[in-house]
């Protein structure tokens, strides 16, 4: 028991140690556990974000409205609805027509009564858009409706998301889904095993930074402690006693690092949902590590911080009389550096082969882990090779390289964080630029006979409705064609039926000539002969006395796709050949070209077909189109990788204020002396720049390594996404700008004459 108390009396030492020492020894606590809190602020955060992403699929599956398979009959507790989708610069928004067909219709989750006819409930995001400078562009959309409330937390997938639900006493079943409750969606896209390599390769790149900076956070104040302890031993501590003592100090600072890390979690979570990337955003209840997860991380990071400061002071030799960091720091060995990243090839390339006892995700997830820790362990050692030869130079340049020369460690511990993200980065970058085309695929559509599509159901004057749309602000050009569609008398066989003038069924045919009263016959040649042939009477669907006898004299023409890439059979009608009143309403379709130069086109476009039909598409023409998987995978990597750089850098400033507080009277010093500030200024700039491109240059290696092994484990060709790799280590590199410019008003205040003094 003595033993077992001597010990805890040797780590409840350290821990008091940790928080006294007056002013500078608060100050070293503070700006520890302010460093350990960024970490695991950022640990927190990334273990709570498949649990929020849970949360927004769990309330889309609430409010699903889709419904496939066997209708079900109007009753007291059905109703209508529509779908009213829309999109408003650039943003999605969710819109839905309802009509309830009984008093016990469902109500969408988020509303406490449906809307009646002319009213409309909204999100809270679409309603700051509407009292907006925006909101008078949008507004049409509506109809006129009056917002008559919001829609409650549990009916929006996020707090920024745009929705509403607009009421009707107009919608008919014809145009409608009928439901009886609300909830129970259809399966979403499955992850393949090339989207799963991708998830776990992203949680590797995007965590592994934080727990490099989390070993550098906890070493902060390396030197002063270990003079500390150069003083006990000077009254009696052994070597087992020193090394207690600051396994205590470790321990109480990253304790407190964790507690501030908690508040810093906190405090985050409520700007969640003020904040949207890539059309997502949350609710802060979202935002919620499992306990399991939370309970490591505040375990694991005091461990870490153990284990880091013993790991550091084997390199040490604390004695009463000082300490040997001062002396010239003994070379760095080299082929234990290269074991980890070896392996780390090892195990991917056996994941390519085929051989992965661990499992794929496992297995993939060491080797990167190993892989990319070779750029934390080389780092060091490159430094010291380099700075080491480095010689001459201005005085500012000078005074940065002695300092590398005597500790290159300390800065290439800031770096290596940075190193890590942009090493990562770089090789999924390769991996998502090797397998896009896996995912994309190519929908045939030509953007440069349209942008957009508009289509719309039966319409009483639907002539009309089409010149509206092509009267739209900001198009230039329009080709529209009333649409219907037809089948031969006693026959199954159905095509559409459109109607237009020569110019506009060019769009849909290759036709030799064309006058007004003509007609061809458009058939898809992989398609089997249909009943429909020149002399056969037609009738539109679903109209009474609509019959149509096709002229003797239609002609076959070859079929061309339309702007949208759509090739379907058809019979393509002048005016002056068939009575499009008699036929009753048609449905309208319209290619638009708008106009380069303004932006807001699409959006006017849009509110001339909700004046048509609430439930008109608008579709916006591309010529390929990526997986919703993918471009979400990628976004969460954009996401993560911003984020962490950020953050990174924000712990990155802690450790450098703190190097140069350590530093504060040797600094004053050299003012005092007659060294200009500016040249300290160039000193401190160059100290981080060096350390910075070493370890750019590294990740960039490690970066194009990583990507090669990983493209080789999806069977691509290796491949080098230039702007990918030239982007991440542009950013890896004004983030260190960026922390040195905001570290050098603390120089500044540290340089002055009061800085000298001691006791």
């Amino acid at each position: 028991m003595t033993w077992l108390r001597d010990r805890a009396a040797d780590l409840a030492m350290g821990a008091r140690m940790a928080f006294t020492g007056g002013r500078d020894g608060w100050l070293r606590a503070v700006l520890t556990a302010v460093g350990v809190g960024v970490g695991v602020a950022m640990l927190l955060l990334g273990a709570a974000v498949p649990g929020a992403l849970d949360a927004r699929e769990a309330r889309g599956d609430a409010r699903d409205d889709l419904r496939m398979g066997e209708k079900i009959p109007a009753a007291a507790n059905t109703l209508l609805i529509r779908q009213a989708d829309t999109e408003f610069r650039g943003q999605p928004v969710r819109g839905r027509v309802l009509r309830p067909e009984g008093p016990a219709a469902p109500v969408p989750p988020g509303l406490a009564t449906l809307p009646r006819a002319g009213e409309v409930v909204v999100s809270p995001a679409l309603r700051d858009l509407l009292d907006s400078a925006g909101g008078a562009l949008f507004a049409p959309r509506l109809g006129g409706a009056t917002v008559t409330g919001t829609i409650g937390d549990e009916g929006l997938a996020g707090p920024r998301e745009l929705a509403f639900y607009l009421g009707s006493d107009t919608l008919d079943a014809d145009r409608a889904t009928r439901l009886d409750a609300f909830g129970g969606g259809l399966p979403g896209e499955a992850f393949g095993p090339v989207l799963m390599l991708l998830v776990v390769v992203i949680f590797v790149v995007l965590l592994l930074p934080i727990a490099v900076f989390l070993g550098a956070a906890v070493r902060f104040g390396g030197e002063r402690r270990d003079r500390r302890l150069a003083a006990l031993r000077l009254v009696g501590a052994d070597a087992e006693m020193v090394r207690r003592i600051a396994a205590g100090e470790a321990t109480a600072g990253a304790l407190l690092g964790v507690a501030v890390g908690g508040v810093f979690f906190a405090l985050g979570r409520q700007v969640v949902p003020l904040v949207t990337l890539m059309d997502l955003s949350v609710y802060a209840a979202d935002v919620r590590p499992p306990l399991p997860l939370a309970v490591a991380v505040a375990l694991a990071v005091p461990a870490l911080a153990v284990v880091v400061t013993l790991v550091s002071m084997r390199a040490v030799l604390v004695e009463p009389l000082g300490v040997t960091r001062r002396a010239t720091p003994v070379r760095r060995r080299l082929v234990w550096r290269l074991l980890l990243p070896a392996a780390g090839v090892g195990l991917l390339l056996a994941g390519a082969a085929g051989v992965a006892p661990l499992g794929v995700e496992r297995q993939t997830a060491a080797g990167a882990v190993l892989l990319l820790v070779g750029v934390v362990t080389l780092l060091p050692w490159l430094t010291d090779l380099l700075v080491r030869r480095l010689r001459g130079g201005p005085v500012a340049w000078q005074l940065a390289v002695r300092r590398l020369q005597l500790d290159s460690a300390a800065s290439a511990r800031l770096v290596n964080g940075i190193a890590v993200a942009v090493a990562g980065t770089i090789g999924l970058q390769m991996l998502f630029a090797g397998v896009a085309n896996q995912f994309t695929s190519d929908t045939g559509q030509d953007t440069s006979r349209a942008q957009v599509q508009v289509r719309f159901a039966a319409h009483p004057d639907a002539a009309i409705a089409l010149d509206r749309l092509a009267a739209a602000p900001g198009v230039t050009d329009s080709n529209t064609t009333l649409l219907t569609v037809a089948g031969a008398a006693g026959s199954d066989d159905v095509v559409d039926l459109r109607i237009g003038d020569c110019t506009e069924l060019a769009e849909f045919a290759r036709l030799d000539r064309c006058a007004d009263g003509d007609v061809f016959l458009v058939r898809d040649p992989e398609a089997p002969q249909t009943g429909i042939q020149p002399g056969a009477t037609v009738t539109v669907r679903d109209t009474i006395g609509s019959a149509w006898r096709i002229p003797l004299n239609a002609r076959a023409a070859p079929m061309r796709a339309d702007p949208a890439g759509d090739r379907q059979s058809s019979v393509l009608a002048t005016p002056g050949a068939v009575d499009a009143a008699r036929l009753g309403p048609l449905s309208g379709l319209a290619y638009l070209r708008l106009a380069p130069d303004q932006p807001d086109a699409v959006e006017h476009v849009r509110n001339a077909a909700a004046g048509i039909d609430p439930s008109a598409s608008v579709l916006t023409l591309s010529e390929t189109r990526q997986s919703t998987r993918f471009v979400n995978v990628q976004r969460g990597l954009y996401i993560g990788a911003v984020v962490t750089l950020l953050l990174i850098g924000a712990s990155m400033l802690v450790g450098v204020l703190e190097q140069l507080r350590e530093r504060r009277r040797l600094l004053a010093m050299l003012v005092a002396v007659g060294t200009r500030r500016s040249t300290l200024s160039w000193s401190v700039l160059w100290q981080s720049a060096v350390p910075v491109v070493i370890g750019l240059a590294l990740a960039v290696m490690f970066g194009l390594g990583l990507g090669a092994v990983l493209l080789r484990m999806v069977r691509t060709p290796v491949a080098v996404a230039w702007p990918a790799l030239g982007i991440s280590t542009g950013l890896g590199a004004a983030v260190v700008l960026l922390v040195t410019g905001l570290s050098l008003p603390v120089l500044w205040r540290l340089t002055r004459p009061d800085g000298m003094r001691t006791e």
